[in-house]
């Protein structure tokens, strides 16, 4: 998608500012759910979007580094299991 979309120049560190971004626009999104009276289908929408962008930026840093992240969330979660979450 990055080279189809014109994105490939952008740097790693690009990237991560754009995902920062992102994340704070899910913040926002959240936020004004809290306050405006909103159906739980668009709420769910507008987040979900938010979400979306968040996936894509996080797949195209993963991209980079040639990280397959189905692989590495098991391996994460794996080591999840032996923390302590207190």
């Amino acid at each position: 998608m990055e080279i189809e979309r014109g994105f490939i120049s952008n740097t790693v560190l690009q990237k991560c500012l754009l995902l920062g971004e992102e994340v704070g626009e899910l913040f926002k999104a959240i936020r004004k759910s809290e306050i405006k009276n909103k159906s739980r289908d668009e709420i769910a929408f507008e987040v979900g979007e938010e979400l979306v962008d968040i996936l894509i930026y996080t797949c195209a840093i993963a991209n980079r580094y040639d990280i397959n992240l189905e692989e590495m969330f098991h391996k994460k979660e794996e080591l999840n299991k032996t923390r302590s979450w207190n």
